[in-house]
């Protein structure tokens, strides 16, 4: 009798551990792999990036780490960069307004103040932006999502009125399904078309740029992958390796376009897809310098010589997507040497390399591609009146004469200050 219930015992103590095993791993899941459940878009279901671990391990570990797996995320204490000590979690409009972040018993809000009286308070439910230059935040008002009026900027370690907020309270900026296209892998939009604000399925939302957006719905490949682990070319997935420039380049540049204006329902663009066939593409010619840093890389490569005189030069050319290259300088010179050298008969070669020795081969960028202000994200600081722009490396690739002065001089200075030593 001992032994029956001894093993008994056993028994249901193995059964609550590896209950709780799975419950923690699917907790884990949520909220760092983005797995969930299977979401079905259409005729097809994606599948969620944790199933892509077994067979592709390296490129999801990096991916992990990269701004667009980062680029929305549900919110947490954990994920949202800043501060909510007293003191150093408020954005004071004037001396009457002012809004507190704040920890309560069922989430972490933002809580609008007038003459130090509560007004209104709404939930972080979501993280918007990887944190490289900043994160704005969303929340749920029953099946519409609002932008919070209070933003994180990054460079400053600060909280600040959101991009082209007034400079006043506000909860009212609706989270379009377009917002979401650039800021997640998919969507259900449940209200009725050209209904203002449109309404989401909550548990429908896969969060982040993740795998399936430039592979596809995932959930079919999955399946028979796993029931044919022999097969080793890949059936029922995306891969963008095998399309063509222009394919490849409307891949990227359904975020990284500009405005477009949607001929579609969102979320309806499928890598390898037309870009033109879902969206209206200005076709005006615009003067390069015009155009903002942020939101429209695709029209700055394609106004600069090396994108001119290249037949394959796309985005991938110099990023890696699944890697976090950010800041790596020496990376992507090396991308730029692997064109601009004397093995290309028309290649234009730097000419300071020679005189100026190893490290302005290992910085391309700074003289060619700077940092510039963005006027798409330019936010108020507290006590400021002029809006303060992020700084964003320019994708027009062209001579920049103080850009490259002011490197030159570092240089020297450099070298006087070694040999002085």
């Amino acid at each position: 009798m001992r032994d029956i219930l001894k093993y008994r015992f056993s028994a249901i103590t193995l059964i609550i551990i590896l209950l709780s095993v799975v419950f923690f791993t699917k907790c884990i899941n949520s909220e760092n792999d983005k797995a969930g459940n299977p979401v079905k878009a259409g005729n097809t279901v994606f599948a969620g990036s944790a199933s892509c671990i077994n067979c592709h391990k390296n490129i999801y570990d990096t991916h992990l780490n990269t701004a667009h797996f980062r680029t929305s995320a549900i919110a947490s204490e954990k994920n949202i960069m800043g501060s909510f000590d007293s003191g150093k979690n408020s954005f004071v409009y004037n001396d009457r307004a002012a809004v507190v972040m704040e920890k309560r018993n069922n989430g972490i809000y933002q809580v609008a103040y007038i003459n130090g009286i509560e007004k209104k308070s709404q939930r972080f439910d979501m993280v918007i932006g990887s944190g490289t230059k900043g994160q704005s935040f969303v929340s749920w008002t029953n099946n519409n999502l609002f932008q919070l009026p209070i933003t994180y900027f990054t460079s400053t370690d600060q909280w600040c009125n959101s991009p082209g907020y007034p400079n006043k309270i506000a909860f009212n900026r609706p989270i379009t399904s377009r917002c979401l296209e650039c800021h997640a892998t998919f969507a259900e939009t449940i209200s009725a078309p050209n209904k203002e604000p449109e309404e989401f399925a909550k548990g429908d939302i896969i969060l982040g740029v993740d795998c399936e957006k430039c592979h596809g719905p995932a959930a079919k490949h999955v399946e028979f992958q796993t029931q044919n682990p022999k097969e080793a070319i890949a059936k029922f997935i995306i891969n963008p390796a095998n399309f063509s420039r222009q394919q490849n380049l409307d891949m990227c540049a359904l975020c990284h376009g500009g405005r477009l204006q949607k001929i579609k329902a969102s979320f309806e663009f499928t890598a390898g897809d037309k870009l033109s066939d879902y969206f209206l593409i200005d076709s005006v010619s615009k003067d390069a310098n015009s155009i903002d840093v942020h939101g429209n890389q695709y029209g700055l490569l394609k106004a600069s010589k090396c994108f001119l005189k290249s037949k394959t030069m796309t985005c991938n050319t110099c990023h890696n997507p699944h890697e976090n290259e950010k800041g790596n300088v020496a990376v992507f010179s090396q991308r730029c040497i692997g064109c601009h050298n004397d093995k290309h008969a028309d290649a234009v070669l730097c000419k300071m390399a020679s005189t100026s020795g190893k490290e302005i081969n290992e910085n391309c960028s700074k003289c060619h591609m700077p940092e510039q202000p963005s006027m798409a994200i330019a936010v108020m600081l507290p006590g400021s009146e002029i809006p303060t722009p992020a700084l964003m490396h320019t994708h027009l690739i062209k001579i920049y004469p103080d850009e490259t002065k002011a490197v030159l001089d570092y240089i020297k200075g450099k070298e006087t200050t070694k040999r002085n030593l």
